[in-house]
């Protein structure tokens, strides 16, 4: 065998192994249950991953009876207009793990964490994605029209609705955050001030406010 067939071969079995190994991993990482077209699509509408800083609530304090005059997991304080209902389905979520396309405990993404707190406080299903819930509401609203249950959505860098929550009161929502799991944060914080889209309203979600 001359030199020359030699490194045409050792080339070549370099090139087919590159090719398998890089081919196995392009598998891996779209996922073989996906076209590329749904892995293109999806990533269009995909969950930013935003660091965020955990927001500091003052804690609610104790009740003339003893009992919490507050959400004993987030710690906003509460009065007698405030669902607590809401309050108490969100606080069996508080601190689970964001995980994209998790629907449990053990990790939950936005989408999904909010049809859990409609169905179990509202006996509301919604579309599986941040994008379709939009199709469940019977009101779009700007922000200084929400109230506590709307659920607020966000774009991401690609302009596509990608981020849903659930809107509280004083400028605050819960979701499902990338970087902190279910957790509350302000639509004062740079990001979400910037990403908001529009507010949903549900003809099921009613509030003394």
């Amino acid at each position: 065998m001359n030199i020359r067939k030699a490194m045409f071969l050792a080339v070549s079995a370099l090139a087919f192994a590159l090719s398998m190994s890089s081919c196995k991993a392009i598998k891996q990482f779209l996922n073989t249950e996906l076209s590329d077209e749904d892995y293109i699509v999806g990533q269009l509408y995909a969950d930013e991953y935003v660091k965020e800083t955990p927001l500091k609530l003052e804690r609610a304090h104790q009740g003339a009876q003893g009992g919490s005059a507050g959400s004993s997991a987030t710690g906003i304080a509460l009065n007698d207009k405030d669902n607590r209902n809401l309050y108490a389905a969100i606080d069996s979520w508080y601190g689970t793990p964001y995980q994209y396309g998790g629907c449990t405990t053990s990790g939950v993404d936005c989408s999904c964490f909010v049809g859990k707190i409609f169905k179990t406080v509202y006996g509301v299903n919604l579309h599986r994605t941040a994008n379709d819930i939009q199709k469940d509401m019977d009101k779009m609203l700007g922000r200084n029209a929400l109230r506590e249950g709307d659920v607020v959505f966000f774009t991401n860098s690609n302009g596509k609705v990608s981020h849903v929550g659930i809107y509280l009161k004083d400028d605050l929502f819960v979701h499902s955050s990338t970087s902190n799991g279910v957790t509350v944060s302000s639509l004062e914080n740079s990001y979400w001030k910037k990403h908001f889209y529009k507010g949903g309203r549900h003809k099921a979600v009613t509030t003394k406010y």
